[in-house]
């Protein structure tokens, strides 16, 4: 299967502590700015399948509003239960202030 490669935004729009939803036609893809890093992760919650851009971002965590899980965006582990299956995280590349993520 064949790689995608997404624009997901400008470096300006995602601000350092947040995140952003990023849909294209097969799944929804969560962009989060930790300390001026960007990280990809799915964005369903895989507890649940309830969109995480409905959460809050701490530090590297990402946690859903619906029962609590919190994941690390950096590796996309579940660290809070009740999730224990991991996120799918995808690398994230920065070219002329652009967010671009692979899928």
């Amino acid at each position: 299967m064949s790689k995608t490669r997404i624009e997901a935004g400008n470096i300006r729009e995602i601000k350092q502590g947040t995140m952003k939803r990023v849909s294209t036609p097969e799944q929804a893809i969560l962009v989060c700015n930790v300390d001026g890093q960007f990280y990809a992760i799915d964005d369903l919650c895989t507890h649940e399948d309830f969109s995480l851009s409905y959460g809050c971002i701490k530090g590297d965590l990402v946690q859903c509003s619906l029962h609590g899980a919190r994941f690390n965006v950096k590796t996309g582990q579940p660290v809070v239960e009740p999730a224990e299956i991991p996120l799918q995280t995808y690398p994230v590349t920065i070219e002329n202030e652009k967010i671009f993520v692979e899928v």
